[in-house]
């Protein structure tokens, strides 16, 4: 049973896929309130672990803020966070990073209309490394600065603090994985964030052996896997990362 401080702690999560980011927030003692997913087959999956969550299986673009409170039984202010992260198909180094010019691209802001319309707390939002570079930085300092307007709501004003987001690696922090995000965080309250901290060259690792040493041995790499494998070297080069 959820405790009293977790069914406190009400977050909305976006772009939810099938609650992997739901789950580490969870774990931290905060409670997911509603989730928006595009993808059946994710819902499905969310609806099968989640049989009591509150889930809105459509496209983020029409779902309206309000809707996405009352599926969540919230009202503006009332939820701790909202988290998520947009599509990264069009920053990542695995795609043609067609960034803004890519509908997939012009999520991001939809994540930014839903803060701007629930008032949150604050905020956790997650993409590819690759969001920080496109265009010389011109998302990422877009982003930045529609989270960062000030919201006017019922004779106040509102305005979210934005420290300087990073990329944080996920093999500092137990998985056996070199897998980069950047991270922005924003709080309405003006709370000073610091990002965890990562483990120093002399720390130990966890390394895939550990992981999933027992496990029998993999199929064979699909024609997709290895067609996308064979032009990264490429793209490194190509976008310097």
């Amino acid at each position: 049973m959820a405790s009293k401080k977790s069914k406190d702690l009400k977050v909305i999560s976006l772009f939810s896929g099938a609650g992997g980011l739901d789950i580490g927030f969870e774990q931290a003692g905060f409670s997911i309130s509603v989730a928006v997913e595009a993808d059946s087959s994710c819902c499905d999956t969310l609806r099968t672990n989640r049989p009591n969550l509150s889930i809105i299986n459509d496209k983020i673009e029409d779902v309206p803020s309000k809707d996405i409170l009352f599926a969540g039984d919230l009202k503006p202010l009332e939820a701790t966070l909202v988290i998520g992260g947009p599509p990264c198909q069009s920053f990542s180094l695995a795609g043609k990073r067609g960034g803004l010019d890519d509908e997939r691209g012009k999520l991001l802001f939809e994540f930014v209309r839903v803060v701007r319309d629930t008032l949150p707390r604050g905020f956790v939002f997650e993409n590819v490394k690759g969001l920080a570079n496109w265009d010389s930085g011109r998302a990422l300092n877009l982003l930045i600065e529609e989270l960062s307007k000030p919201i006017k709501y019922k004779g106040m004003v509102y305005k979210y603090i934005i420290p300087i987001p990073q990329v944080l690696d996920a093999v500092n922090y137990g998985v056996p994985q070199h897998r980069e995000r950047i991270i922005i965080v924003g709080n309405r309250e003006g709370r000073a964030f610091i990002y965890p901290a990562v483990k120093k060259p002399n720390d130990s690792f966890v390394t895939v052996w550990d992981a999933i040493g027992e496990l029998p041995p993999p199929d064979k790499p699909s024609v997709a896997a290895l067609r996308v494998a064979a032009t990264i070297k490429g793209r490194r080069e190509r976008y310097g990362y």
